[in-house]
């Protein structure tokens, strides 16, 4: 059964209404009955596609998820989960790259220039900057909330704002 999706309206003059929209249709898509991949499968496409499309065209070029594999692992790490872009990295361990400190930090991580970050995990070399979002439930981190972009500077406190609204919407998934 394909989601019917609220009317979006991407043209929004300011990053809080287009947010407010894109949480809106995310909670359109959630779908209890069905398995986390499936969820995450059509988030993923809902924030690639509303981040991408006209006229917000915001150059991401990967948006997806990184799952925690076992969080009470000595050496904890996070396996590739449903994704929109190019091929990525499979296996991020926890304090790693950006979405490994995220986790670890449970913090998420806005990062102006991924060239400036010590560490970072370059799965597509055309990345320039990144937004993580960890997934935190309870004491526990489920995994992250990963979207990447072209240009240096792609994201600020507003798009930490959203994002972190939408991973709220999210949580519900994991109870």
């Amino acid at each position: 059964m394909s989601p019917t999706l609220p009317a979006s309206d991407f043209s929004a003059t300011s990053k809080p209404a287009f947010y407010k929209t894109l949480v809106a249709q995310v909670e359109a898509v959630l779908d209890l009955s069905l398995p986390l991949t499936a969820n995450l499968a059509n988030i993923s496409s809902v924030l690639f596609y509303a981040l991408t499309d006209a006229p917000v065209s915001r150059k991401i070029n990967w948006c997806g998820f990184y799952l925690t594999e076992d969080a009470t692992a000595a050496k904890p790490r996070m396996v590739l989960g449903p994704f929109q872009g190019r091929v990525a990295c499979t296996i991020i361990p926890f304090g790693k790259g950006v979405c490994g400190t995220a986790a670890t930090k449970r913090e998420t991580q806005v990062v102006k220039d991924v060239h400036e970050f010590p560490g970072h995990i370059a799965c597509d070399s055309a990345s320039e900057s990144e937004v993580v979002v960890p997934i935190v439930v309870g004491d526990v981190v489920k995994g992250v909330l990963d979207i990447d972009c072209l240009v240096k500077e792609g994201f600020d406190e507003e798009d930490r704002v959203g994002m972190e609204a939408v991973v709220q919407k999210l949580l519900v998934l994991w109870q």
